[in-house]
């Protein structure tokens, strides 16, 4: 896929810096600069997001993620991670192109990294009967 901003970069079209890499994902630094340490993990296949990705590139691209999150805790001196996912433009998604974003953190660190959400509609017992998986 041309358009894919993510998939350019797996190419090699467009540079950045690389964190980790393996046969079948790569985790880089956000350009953006927002949060110090803000990682994106993405599958080297394109996928546009969980919902449609092969289950074996799945585990593969989650065991990553937590390689990269240990890392972070047991050798870069963070206390955690957010590991932040959007999947489809409702959610918020904004490369098609599915990503992870890990930010290392530190306990006090001021970063806020939840919305908040005010905007329920329904009781607990009517959300249940709508998702539970029977």
């Amino acid at each position: 896929m041309d358009s894919c901003i993510f998939c350019e970069i797996v190419k090699g079209n467009i540079s950045c810096y690389k964190i980790y890499e393996n046969s079948e994902t790569l985790v880089f630094l956000a350009p953006d600069q927002d949060v110090d340490g803000h990682m994106v993990a993405i599958p080297k296949h394109h996928f546009e997001n969980v919902l449609d990705c092969d289950k074996s590139i799945l585990h593969s691209f989650i065991d990553t993620v937590q390689i990269v999150s240990q890392h972070c805790v047991k050798n870069c001196g963070y206390d955690g991670v957010n590991i932040l996912n959007a999947s489809d433009k409702s959610a918020g998604q904004s490369v098609n192109h599915l990503h992870f974003h890990i930010i290392p953190r530190n306990n006090g660190d001021n970063i806020d990294a939840w919305p908040v959400m005010n905007n329920h509609k329904y009781t607990l017992p009517e959300m249940q009967n709508k998702l539970e998986m029977r």
